[in-house]
């Protein structure tokens, strides 16, 4: 029963809780990331080299022929998909650059707290303790 009750403790605190809500948005994010990449940029992208879908670029590795589908291919044997990889990589390039800039914005809204006034050292305020005690009588 001590396990069980280790794990509740666990599992309410709230970083644990915030992993989770982050982890879910995170996930929902990154489809929405991958549907900008893969149906608005890419496209864009392919087009300036040639007009084909770009994540369908590939180099055959097992004797395919070179006008078939990366389905195909793959199904034909090993293929260097250099097409999808790059499509990834601004994938990720991009999402890391949307997290950056919201991070950067939270980080400025933020309110920032005032530095502590600095102390005087002890030895001048037990003088001026003395000298306001001295002009007082």
């Amino acid at each position: 029963m001590g396990m069980m009750q280790e794990f509740r403790e666990f599992a309410v605190k709230g970083n644990a809780i915030d992993l989770a809500v982050g982890v879910i948005i995170g996930g929902a994010f990154g489809k929405i990331v991958d549907s900008i990449v893969g149906d608005l940029i890419m496209p864009i992208v392919g087009r300036i080299f040639g007009g084909l879908d770009f994540s369908s670029y590939y180099i055959p590795l097992a004797g395919q022929a070179a006008g078939m589908p990366l389905e195909a291919a793959k199904k034909a044997g090993a293929v260097f998909a250099y097409g999808n990889f790059i499509t990834i990589l601004v994938n990720f390039i991009l999402l890391a650059f949307i997290i950056f800039m919201m991070v950067k914005q939270i980080n400025r809204l933020k309110k920032e707290e005032p530095a502590p006034a600095p102390e005087a050292p002890a030895e001048e305020v037990q003088l001026l303790r003395e000298i306001r005690d001295s002009l007082k009588r």
